[in-house]
């Protein structure tokens, strides 16, 4: 079954399974910047396969059905790991010589998304932080799981030029609106994207905010969904972001 197809701008936006669409053959991308789902949320086969939203959100926000489910999130850390190499080295293979990735992960699967991104046939080079601020959800006689993580590395040799990019990004969870349960701000994908390059390729956009950080940069980018409820939503977003860079640029021209 052929994946359905968007254009949008400087966007185009596959609805379809990573694996096979990257099969199939995306173009040539610069870079990966992506948020896969981490199979995580619990040390137990039991704790992985309750639904995400049990999971990922608390009672309030469980009790007011926010945000759809996703799928994809329910592998134990072996299959994971298989997983998460097959997708990553087809990402690579999709890459130019010298692109990066940058593949978001927490502490649980740290590990494993490191094995994967080395057996994908990256260069590991180190890891980023989302430091998401004292407004993380606190568990009592615990340290504050205040961190997610982004392992990256590169196609082969790194070019010692450019920008130097931080390492940590502080910014709330809550800092602005969500469109999915594990969404990551926009903000701060925003300045992930400063060792981007001019494409930059998403295997699972969710609901798009890496496509918006994209468009809002003046960068192409490549994304693929396999929900379609998160597909439509990424759509929406990165129509209206590539709307209203189209009118700031009008208004500078005038």
């Amino acid at each position: 079954m052929k994946p359905r197809v968007e254009k949008i701008g400087l966007a185009t936006l596959y609805c379809g399974d990573a694996l096979a669409v990257l099969h199939s053959g995306v173009g040539a991308v610069s870079s990966v910047i992506t948020d896969p789902p981490y199979s995580s949320g619990g040390a137990f086969r039991g704790d992985r396969t309750v639904s995400t939203t049990m999971k990922y959100v608390g009672t309030e926000q469980r009790a007011a059905g926010l945000h759809d489910e996703f799928s994809g999130d329910n592998r134990d850390q072996r299959g994971f790991g298989l997983w998460s190499a097959l997708w990553l080295g087809l990402a690579r293979e999709a890459t130019q010589e010298g692109g990066i990735v940058a593949c978001f992960t927490d502490w649980r699967q740290l590990p494993a998304t490191t094995d994967a991104l080395q057996a994908g046939g990256w260069v590991w080079r180190g890891i980023g932080v989302w430091d998401k601020t004292e407004a993380a959800r606190p568990q009592k006689g615990r340290y504050r799981n205040q961190c997610e993580y982004f392992a990256w590395g590169s196609n082969g040799p790194l070019p010692d030029e450019g920008v130097c990019a931080p390492g940590v990004f502080r910014h709330s969870v809550a800092s602005e609106e969500k469109h999915h349960i594990a969404g990551k701000p926009t903000v701060m994908l925003e300045r992930v994207l400063q060792l981007g390059g001019a494409t930059i390729l998403d295997p699972f956009m969710g609901s798009g905010s890496t496509g918006v950080a994209a468009v809002r940069t003046g960068r192409q980018f490549v994304g693929i969904e396999i929900s379609p409820t998160h597909f439509d939503t990424a759509c929406r977003r990165i129509e209206q972001a590539q709307r209203q860079g189209d009118m700031f640029r009008d208004a500078v021209a005038s």
